[in-house]
């Protein structure tokens, strides 16, 4: 692999612009300059940075990639490109494809093909429950033997409190973590938008919050009694982002993530009753968005991370009750990060840092990623334009679907080059061979 410069950028988006050396994979050298002709190398890669942040490789907890069962609705390619291309060097491939990730053969399918693809590094979630229909333990050992360390029914909720405590007991034995899908199916029955003032305008059936805390309030007590890790997947109400102040302060060895749609959007989005709004959980009140921002911030939430759900035309194009809920959001989630966070004055960018990547970094058990921008580290990075502006337009991202609430709204920042262990994967806005 040839040596790559990345020239005048900025770590953290901190001081004055530096040139960075990578060499073999991992971060060589930091100096104010380095000259390309003094490097011994027969052909150097350079990458003018003109003053970009430079921060580690993002890290996203919660993607689905479809593969397999639903390719024509996205592929380990073609997720793994629009990660790659959203600053993304990794990505947790959730489990609900067709056959179900349960068992080792399956797992092993998805880390292969995404080794194949080499765009992001590719690490398959194992299901909970056998067939994600929460009567069994899925083989959860078996596909830890393989490398799985996150286990979740996402799209089902692990409901049955036994079952959970099972599951919990066996992943601290695992060293592994269960992120739970948190909804009470019984409260959310018919279920197709925030129960509030704007669901009761249009005649649409109401998902309570407390359909999601009672389940996140379950379950941090069930964690802390097993000494066990506890993910919870895309928090959406304040009333959740206290339950978990709570647990922590109780020494619950619990996570969480918050999407970045349910950062920027609120339920207000579905007057129009386009379906490319709804999404599991739902969009809720402002004062939910609001709460999330500010938990995120100061840690209560742990992370971004995107719910990437691609969607075939005819899933999305037609009348609400049909439509399958999920939006795109591998290529949008630095931008939104940006726009709620970065802009408002809650994080700076080496905030980002935490919350995109070196946070889920942790929590999924990944030792090469979300590390330091520092000598002798590993060179998976994300060099970001903070100054950039650009329209969202999904017919023009790598996923084959193009389902984004982002639609024609104009954004800021985008991602310049994405790096993964020393090689540009990523360069303003094309894949690189």
């Amino acid at each position: 692999m040839n040596p790559l410069l990345l020239r005048g950028v900025r770590p953290y988006g901190e001081g004055e612009p530096v040139d960075v050396l990578v060499r073999d994979g991992v971060i060589a050298e930091l100096a104010a300059t380095i000259d390309a002709a003094t490097i011994d190398a027969d052909d150097v890669q350079v990458v003018d940075g003109n003053g970009a942040v430079l921060l580690p490789g993002f890290v996203d907890l919660h993607t689905h990639l479809r593969e397999p069962g639903r390719e024509d609705t996205e592929t380990i390619a073609t997720g793994s490109a629009a990660a790659a291309l959203g600053g993304y060097t990794a990505v947790f491939a959730m489990a609900n494809t067709d056959p179900v990730a349960d068992n080792a053969v399956v797992v092993e399918h998805v880390a292969r093909r995404g080794r194949e693809v080499g765009l992001a590094d590719v690490h398959p979630v194992g299901a909970v429950t056998v067939g994600l229909k929460g009567e069994k333990l899925a083989e959860l050992g078996t596909m830890a033997k393989v490398g799985v360390r996150v286990f979740s029914d996402d799209g089902h909720c692990v409901h049955d409190p036994l079952l959970m405590r099972r599951a919990l007991e066996y992943s601290r034995a695992l060293d592994a973590v269960i992120a739970q899908h948190a909804e009470e199916p019984r409260l959310t029955v018919g279920a197709q938008a925030h129960e509030g003032e704007n669901a009761a305008r249009l005649g649409l059936q109401g998902w309570p919050a407390s359909a999601e805390e009672s389940i996140v309030a379950r379950d941090c007590l069930l964690a802390l009694h097993a000494e066990a890790r506890l993910h919870v997947c895309h928090v959406s109400t304040s009333g959740t982002a206290d339950v978990l102040r709570w647990a922590k302060a109780r020494g619950t060895r619990v996570s969480a993530e918050v999407t970045p749609h349910h950062l920027l959007l609120d339920d207000s989005r579905l007057a129009t009753y386009d379906p490319v709004n709804k999404v599991n959980p739902p969009l809720r009140a402002e004062s939910d968005v609001l709460a999330l921002r500010a938990a995120l911030a100061d840690g209560s939430i742990d992370c971004v991370a995107t719910d990437h759900a691609p969607h075939a035309v005819q899933d999305k194009d037609c009348e609400w009750s049909a439509a399958r809920p999920g939006m795109l959001g591998l290529q949008t989630a630095l931008s939104v990060v940006a726009e709620t966070m970065v802009a408002t004055g809650l994080l700076d960018w080496r905030g980002v840092a935490r919350v995109m990547s070196e946070r889920p970094a942790e929590i999924g058990g990944l030792a090469d990623q979300g590390r330091p921008i520092a000598v002798g580290e590993p060179a998976n990075l994300a060099l970001v334009d903070p100054d950039a502006r650009w329209t969202v337009r999904g017919a023009d991202f790598a996923s084959i679907a193009a389902n984004t609430p982002f639609e024609g709204m104009e954004l800021p920042a985008a991602v310049v080059a994405t790096v993964l262990r020393g090689r540009v994967t990523a360069l303003s806005g094309r894949i690189q061979p």
